[in-house]
């Protein structure tokens, strides 16, 4: 009689663990602090979806650059055109938008460079058309109130840009506060306080209606650029889609050639046109700085513009309007420079708030950028849902 055969060896362990570890739910992103946001790419403003690299924090550096030095430039020659005698709205208007040939020959350079002509669906090119004419409207309710306020209260309106965006940004780009953001916005915003209450306690009153016109419009102005700001972010999450450069030129360009459309007809329709030459002859500075005065305005706040966007693509809305608002209390100590104003202890406060809060918001950028890299460095280093770790591995 045959001995019975022997028992069937036991399933290697590795298989066993296997199959429990398959058994296991998968991950949760959010138990993973690098994904615990409300959305993929968007936290405090800023896209988390790898570390910040050299190159990105060059890239935020030209951007900023570009803010704050061209924005206060064309503030400052936009005061010099009424100042010296020019009087056309629409004329000021249009040339906040007009400078956007400047940006043809970089993008036919990206366009020779990338492998063909570029495509652009119905849907973006609305997008484009619906920004220009939005930003038509913006432009002349700025001019408004740069015809009819003081500069510093002028650029205290302006600051409430971050109020407004706080609230946009939170409903649309889901944005989450911490206190070093909400400091930085109080720090700002009593930078531009500073500017305005101290301007104003030495300037004479201006007509009250006029007063009225300009800082109905220039709240009204700060609000529309800050849901623009907004809508830019999500046109670049949601449809745009491209991580390029092109694409914020793009973002500034097409706009801005529907912005000028739209003040062209502005201009023609309301009969200002008539006077440009007797204006043009009887500016103060003469006819060449005329010409030399609108068209640089038209190249600054283009650059002005593309590092707004630029910030907004790389960084966030909010941040873009922190920078922006940052720039303002930098108009008079410009004005010290170009003007010869006199600077005092006050505007000398102001300008060291304003960079305090600049740091402050920086310093949670900081915090951001050491919380990911921490949570990569032990496992979380995947860049899609299936790459997640659990919380106890963060």
């Amino acid at each position: 009689m045959e001995a019975p055969p022997p028992p069937p060896p036991p399933p290697p362990q590795g298989i066993e663990l296997q199959t429990e570890a398959e058994r296991q739910p998968p991950p949760k992103i959010e138990d993973c602090p690098v994904w615990n946001h409300p959305k993929d790419d968007v936290g405090n403003g800023v896209r988390i979806s790898g570390p910040k690299t050299r190159g990105w924090w060059i890239r935020v550096a030209i951007y900023v650059a570009f803010v704050i030095t061209a924005q206060s430039a064309a503030i400052l020659l936009g005061r010099l055109y009424f100042d010296k005698g020019g009087n056309s709205k629409w004329m000021s208007t249009l040339a906040q938008s007009i400078g956007f040939p400047v940006l043809i020959p970089v993008l036919l350079y990206l366009g020779s460079s990338g492998g063909g002509p570029k495509r652009y669906s119905p849907l973006l090119f609305g997008i484009y058309a619906a920004f220009g004419f939005l930003l038509t409207g913006d432009n002349m309710m700025y001019t408004y109130g740069l015809l009819y306020l003081p500069v510093s209260t002028y650029s205290l309106l302006c600051a409430t840009q971050l109020a407004f965006n706080a609230v946009f940004a939170y409903f649309l780009n889901a944005q989450r506060f911490t206190p070093y953001i909400l400091n930085s916005l109080v720090l700002l915003t009593v930078s531009a306080t500073l500017l305005a209450f101290h301007s104003d306690s030495g300037s004479t009153a201006s007509l009250r209606l006029h007063f009225a016109v300009g800082f109905l419009l220039t709240v009204m102005a700060s609000a529309t650029y800050s849901l623009y700001l907004s809508l830019v972010q999500v046109s670049f999450e949601k449809i745009v889609r491209k991580p390029t450069f092109s694409a914020v030129l793009d973002m500034q360009f097409y706009p801005s050639l529907f912005a000028a459309c739209g003040s062209t007809v502005g201009l023609l329709a309301s009969g200002e046109w008539r006077g440009i030459g007797k204006e043009m002859a009887e500016f103060q500075l003469g006819k060449v700085p005329y010409l030399m005065t609108l068209i640089w305005i038209g190249v600054c706040w283009q650059l002005a513009s593309i590092g707004l966007l630029g910030l907004v693509f790389e960084v966030g809305s909010l941040f873009s309007n922190v920078i922006s608002t940052m720039a303002l209390p930098v108009v008079p100590i410009l004005a010290v420079m170009v003007f010869h104003d006199k600077m005092d202890g006050i505007k000398a406060m102001a300008m060291i708030i304003a960079i305090w809060g600049f740091i402050s918001y920086i310093y949670q950028h900081y915090l951001d950028d050491a919380e990911e890299k921490a949570a990569r460095s032990h496992g979380c280093h995947g860049n899609s849902p299936a790459d997640a770790c659990t919380k106890e591995e963060c």
